[in-house]
This record gives structure tokens, C-alpha cells and sequence, in this order.
């Protein structure tokens, strides 16, 4: 994470201070700013460009590239703001020194406050009257003076101005204005109210009964500083939907007089009394307001970044989770009202046959349904039943777990598949288009199915938001959800790598290098020339070229070619420094790679040089003695009880094994077989002191849970983790 530093006014260096901020070396910067201007992707200059960056992942890369952007963001508006004062004819060297040497946006837009257009305020009014001369006599302090016979000048009726009073008053909010608009004033207020405030929430009038799920913060307060994430995203939605009312507020007396001392307020003059009267009411009208939406739109940015590394680390594990790879699959889209919806799909997910059973319609209607079904998968004979998690989903798989076992067919295993955003691809285009004949919840069937053999490839068809990742998705900038969602899907497809021959459009589309259109350009270049036989041809297909096959190659599988480092991560631009290793070792390049010892016997130092390093070569070795492995773990199906059906069948002390679903600032969501998930609240997550529950738990995890407390009202569960207390007494 970047941290501001203060710098002395200097030409704008961005690759400098992002190495700064970022502890890294102005050459990695640099390197990876060099490498990003080039066109390369994030992906590819993480794996093929180590020497270049010192070997920084894909992490790294991307904190330079934001930080980048928004230097360069900032450069821009420094330079507009530049321009603007310049043409104000108020741009002195001092000036100019300090907003050179800003490195955020709110103090860049401090120092431009005075001089920005304004609307009409009192301030504009009293210089309009004709009393800034008297408002400057204030702001000097000087040391003789009669303030009311000096003002006395300045009543005119006609102008607005009926007496002395009034005179001092405007002349006062023309202070008011100028130390309101004093960057070090506003700074020193803006930390104040960070590092001393206090979020308050009080529940609004009358709205106690309808806004009962957030009475933890009717009368409620925490430290600005200290509140996390989604403590505060709770709370804005409390004030958002017109429950709470939130309010900073700061318990520091001496403030007035910091901001009196600031405003330089001279004791020995007789102007004194009003200038500390203008900075009181500067800091109560003017600057505490402003700094206030300041600091809560810091603490919304704070929130929404924390919020969405975390439905990122729940993304990737989700993304990640191990396949069942390419065993036929029947896969079941449970409902209680129109039927369950029955698919089975090939090892390579086709569509190949479907049928309906009922769960609710009468005894004949079942045992009808029952038969139907142990028939089905006599014929089909699949690895494995994918039953949706849905409403109806439990008693669908208590169905299929007793037909298989009542037809002798119990090896077939059968996994609850998460539904989470299975509508919304079954209700796409692209599913639409691949199978225009057949049901809406016919697709979410054959989507289950396809998930349990490769959640990757499934997933990657749905908008990333769908999926249901986190607490309060809809809450944070769904800007910067959606793009660093979208990084995430990246990161793991690329991970894995893709299989060229069967990848789906949606899938070929996340690969480094290749966009939507070059993706639907490979699909249908695959199906017109009947596979691709080596990577090289995906040169031929159009709108792909060199730039693009470069970023893409390393990524994408070919299994069918008769170059077998074509079904590995090692890069084309590299096949000929292997082909030189396994000459050398007087090999054939298919006796090299896929042998697990004979690269260990590769001597890396002979083959450093021409920007080969040592990174690249490790990569290289580890690569041929695996081509194409995947990175996945192996598939484990969940063992949940058979007992356990609903939230009633839940007892406090019942040990459970379940699956984490979700992973919160605030503990782990974790699913055991009810319909509903329930709550390992972070300080139930392990028997030691948990920072943060990503510590401990990521979503898929399977976990032993033991119920502490089921609420049927509000329909909420509380679990732990912790190891029983008798556990392990005799």
C-alpha cells in the first residue's frame, strides 16, 4: 500500500517518487513503467519480463500502474491549475513552488481553493458593498486603530450597509473566507478531525421500527481512525437509506485557538477581537464542514479499497478452486415448483441430453421421477452429479444421493455447486446464442454442470459482480470494483493458462494480449480450419498480430501440437534457447520436457545472458518437467451432513464440516448444507488472536465449525472454529 510523502518543490519525477512510495528501486520502476508505455500487459511482463523488474509480481506491477495513473492525473491537474492562476496574473514563484511539490489531489486543491470561481457567498457580497479595504485592515492586525470609527466610513444604506455593525460584519466574513481558504489552516483541521475524530451515528426520528438491522448503531461511536471497513459501509447505508444520521465529531477545545494562532491574530491590536471572531466563524461554517466531507470521503475511499481487496481475495480462491476436470458431468438445476431441470455434459462440457424430475407433486409423480433418473445416469454413466445450491437444492441432492444409492450407483460423487450469478449467464447473449433452443434454467443446469468440472472457465462468462463476493458490493465504487474484479479474472486465467482447442470465447477473451473481438476471431477460425495444430497459426487469425501473439502465447495451451512446448508456459521466444539446452544434453525436446528429473540437470549459469537470467531459466526448468500443469488443487467434495437439512435441524454444540463461502473485515461466512451460511465471527476463527480473517480462511476452504447459536427469527447462524473446550479430554 503507497503512503504520501512530503517533498520539497521539484520537477515532476513520477517513476522517482512511486519508487519512494512503493519502497522499490527507481530501475524496477522504471522498468515497469518502460514495459507498460510499450504496450505489454500486466500478466506477461510478471512472467516473461523478471529481469526486467527484478522478478516483481503481478501485485507490484499493478501498484506502479495505479500509482502512475494517478500521478499522471494529478501532473494534469496541476498543470491546468498552473495555467489558470498564471492567466489570473497571481502565479508567484512561491506560488508555483508549492503546488509543484504537491503529491496528492486534496492538497494540490487546498492551494488552489482561493483563487478557484465561486459562487455567490457572503464574503463576494461585502466585497461587492466596498468593504474589503476594512477587511484587510483586520487581516494586517496592526497596532493602532479604532475598529468602529474605521468602519463608520464604510455605512452606506444604499449599498446594503445600514450601520457600523454591519460594517465590521461584512468585513469579518471577508476574513472569514480568506482564512478559510489558508491550505495550512485546512490541513491542520483535516488531521485533527482524522486523527481525533469520531464517526457518531444516532438513529433518526421514528425510525426505529423499520431500520431494527441496523440497531447496533443507534447511538453508536467509534475512533475516525480505527473504523473498519465494513463497520463504515454498514453505517453509510443506515444513512442511505434514511435510518442513521452520521456526524464527525471532534473533542478538541484548543482547535478555535490553533486556528486562531494560524490565522495570526495579534493580541496588542485593537482589530484582535474581530479576526479571532472571523476565524471562529471560519472554522465553524466554512472550513469544519468541507473538512468533515473530506475526511468522510477519505474514509469511503479507505472503505472501498479494503472492501474490495477483499472481494477480490474471495474472487481468486473461488476462481481458483480445484476442478474436477474433464469427466462427463450431470448437472441439475434444482426446483420445488417447475421441476428440477436434469443436463449431462461431455468431458469437454457439451450439451449432450437433459430431462425433469418433481420433487413435490405426489408419490407416483416422484417414484415416476426416480426411475427416470437412475435411467439417465445408467445411460450416461458420469463422474459426478452437480446439484445447483439453490432454493430446492438440498432436497434435490438428498434426492439423487438416495437413487444412486438404492441402483447400487453410490460411486458417482455428488457436490452442491454454488448458483451465484447462474441466472445471470443463463440470460445472457452469449448463452443465448450457444444455445438458442433450449430453457433458461435448461443453461443454469448445464452451467452447474460445467462449473464442478472448471469453475474458471464458467466463471469467467459471468460479470465478476454477479457472483456475490463480499458484504456490501453494491456500496463501494462499482468503478473500481468492476477493474480490479476484472484484474483478478485476469490474474487467475492467465495463471492457469488456457486450452486452445476447446476454450471458450469468454475464456480466450481474458488472456493477456486478446480482447472480445480477436477472441470471437479464434473460435471461429478453430472451427473453420478443425483445431489449431501449434501456436504459430494463431497468427493467421485476423486482427491477431505480432504485438498480441507475444502477450497471448506463453498463456494458451496447444496439446495437438508436435512441438510439446507448445502445450507448456515456456514462451515461443524461447523455444530456441530450449531446443539448445536439449541439444546439449544430447536430448530430443520430447524426451526433455515432461521428464521430471532430467531438467534439474540443467546448468542455469551456462545460459544467463541476452536478457536471460536466472528467473527466466528456473521457469524454464520447473516448466519441462510439468508442461501445462496446473496450478489447482485437486478436487475434494465437501462431506456435509446427511442429517442437516435446514436451519431447524441446527443445535448450539453440533460439529459440523462446511465450506467458506465468503471471507469479511469481520469474520467468514461459511455454508453447511441449511440453505443459509452462517457466521465464524473473526474472533471465533482460530484459538489464537486473528488480525484478519484472510489470515486464517479463504473462500472454499472446508472447515470444522461448531454451531454456538441459531436465531430462526432473523434466520442467522453463529459458528466457531474453535477448538471445543473438552476437546481432547478423555
Amino acid at each position: 500500500m503507497w503512503r504520501p510523502i512530503v517533498t520539497e518543490p521539484a520537477a515532476f519525477d513520477p517513476a522517482s517518487l512511486i519508487a519512494r512510495e512503493l519502497d522499490l528501486t527507481p530501475a524496477r520502476v522504471e522498468a515497469v513503467v518502460r514495459l507498460l508505455d510499450e504496450g505489454n500487459t500486466v500478466p506477461f511482463i510478471a512472467r516473461y519480463r523478471k529481469e526486467a523488474t527484478g522478478s516483481l509480481d503481478e501485485t507490484r506491477i499493478r501498484e506502479v500502474e495505479e500509482r502512475r495513473a494517478y500521478l499522471s492525473e494529478l501532473d494534469a491537474r496541476r498543470r491546468t491549475i498552473l495555467e489558470t492562476i498564471e492567466a489570473q496574473g497571481k502565479l508567484d514563484r512561491r506560488l508555483r513552488s508549492l503546488i509543484e511539490g504537491c503529491t496528492t489531489k486534496t492538497a494540490l486543491e487546498d492551494l488552489y481553493l482561493p483563487f478557484k470561481p465561486k459562487r455567490r457567498t457572503r464574503a463576494s457580497m461585502a466585497r461587492d458593498r466596498g468593504l474589503e479595504p476594512l477587511a484587510r485592515r483586520i487581516l494586517d492586525q496592526p497596532a493602532e486603530g479604532r475598529p468602529r470609527s474605521e468602519a463608520r466610513a464604510f455605512v452606506d444604506p444604499e449599498q446594503g450597509v445600514a450601520d457600523v455593525d454591519a460594517a465590521l460584519a461584512g468585513a469579518r466574513d471577508i476574513c472569514a473566507e480568506q482564512v478559510a481558504e489558508s491550505a495550512g489552516i485546512r490541513a491542520m483541521v483535516r488531521e485533527r478531525y482524522s486523527r481525533r475524530g469520531k464517526l457518531v451515528s444516532v438513529v433518526g426520528k421514528g425510525k426505529e421500527a423499520e431500520g431494527q438491522k441496523f440497531r447496533d448503531y443507534f447511538d453508536f461511536s467509534e475512533p475516525v481512525g480505527t473504523i473498519p471497513s465494513h463497520r463504515y459501509l454498514a453505517l453509510q447505508r443506515g444513512e442511505a437509506e434514511g435510518v442513521l444520521k452520521l456526524k464527525i465529531v471532534v473533542d478538541d477545545e484548543s482547535l478555535p485557538g490553533r486556528v486562531t494562532r494560524m490565522a495570526e491574530v495579534r493580541r496588542q491590536s485593537p482589530f484582535a477581537g474581530d479576526l479571532t471572531a472571523a476565524s471562529e466563524d471560519a472554522l465553524r461554517r466554512l472550513i469544519a464542514p468541507g473538512v468533515e466531507s473530506d475526511v468522510r470521503a477519505g474514509l469511503k475511499e479507505r472503505s472501498d479499497l479494503a472492501a474490495v481487496e477483499i472481494f477480490a481475495s474471495n474472487l481468486r480462491n473461488l476462481l481458483l478452486a480445484a476442478p474436477l476436470g474433464g469427466k462427463p458431468v450431470v448437472g441439475i438445476d434444482p426446483g420445488l415448483r417447475t421441476g428440477c431441470k436434469c443436463v449431462f455434459v461431455s468431458g469437454i462440457g457439451a450439451y449432450e441430453a437433459g430431462m425433469l424430475f418433481n420433487l413435490v407433486r405426489g408419490r407416483q409423480v416422484l417414484e415416476q421421477g426416480e426411475k427416470a433418473f437412475v435411467a439417465f445416469v445408467r445411460r450416461h454413466r458420469p463422474g459426478a452429479v452437480a446439484v445447483g445450491n439453490g432454493t430446492g437444492g438440498r432436497e434435490a441432492e438428498a434426492f439423487v444421493r438416495r437413487c444412486l444409492k438404492e441402483a447400487g450407483l453410490d460411486d458417482i460423487v455428488v457436490v452442491p455447486v454454488s448458483e451465484a450469478g447462474a441466472s445471470v449467464y443463463s440470460a445472457s447473449p452469449a448463452a443465448i446464442e450457444e444455445f438458442p433452443d433450449l430453457d433458461l434454467t435448461v443453461r443454469g443446469a448445464i452451467s452447474i454442470a460445467r462449473r464442478l468440472q472448471d469453475p474458471l472457465a464458467e466463471l469467467v462468462k459471468i460479470d465478476p459482480r454477479a457472483i456475490g463476493v463480499g458484504q456490501y458490493q453494491h456500496d463501494v465504487q462499482q468503478a473500481l470494483l468492476a477493474r480490479k474484479l476484472d484484474e483478478v479474472v485476469e490474474s487467475c486465467v492467465n495463471r492457469v493458462g488456457v486450452e486452445l482447442g476447446t476454450a471458450s470465447a469468454a475464456l480466450l477473451a481474458r488472456v493477456a494480449g486478446i480482447g472480445p473481438k480477436t477472441a470471437v476471431n479464434i473460435v471461429r477460425w478453430r472451427e473453420a480450419h478443425g483445431g489449431f495444430r501449434s501456436r504459430r497459426q494463431l497468427l493467421e487469425v485476423k486482427g491477431l498480430g505480432k504485438k498480441a501473439f507475444q502477450q497471448a502465447a506463453g498463456f494458451l495451451r496447444v496439446r495437438e501440437s508436435d512441438n510439446p512446448l507448445d502445450a507448456s508456459a515456456v514462451h515461443p521466444e524461447r523455444y530456441g534457447l530450449v531446443r539448445r539446452i536439449a541439444r546439449d544434453m544430447g536430448l530430443g525436446l520430447g524426451q526433455l520436457a515432461g521428464d521430471p528429473e532430467l531438467p534439474d540437470r540443467i546448468d542455469i549459469a551456462r545460459y544467463a545472458g541476452d536478457g536471460v537470467g536466472e528467473p527466466t531459466l528456473r521457469d524454464i526448468v520447473e516448466e519441462l518437467k510439468k508442461p501445462g500443469r496446473d496450478p489447482r488443487d485437486e478436487f475434494v467434495p465437501p462431506a456435509f451432513r446427511e442429517d442437516v437439512q435446514t436451519i431447524e435441524d441446527l443445535k448450539p454444540g453440533m460439529t459440523l464440516e462446511g465450506v467458506v463461502t465468503n471471507v469479511t473485515g469481520f469474520g467468514a461466512f461459511v455454508d453447511v448444507g441449511v440453505h443459509r451460511d452462517g457466521l465464524v465471527h473473526i474472533s471465533q476463527l482460530a484459538d489464537r488472536y486473528v488480525r484478519d480473517p484472510a489470515e486464517v480462511v479463504a473462500a472454499g476452504d472446508r472447515i470444522t465449525v461448531r454451531v454456538l447459536d441459531v436465531d430462526l427469527e432473523r434466520g442467522r447462524i453463529s459458528f466457531s472454529a474453535k477448538q471445543a473446550p473438552d476437546a481432547g479430554k478423555s
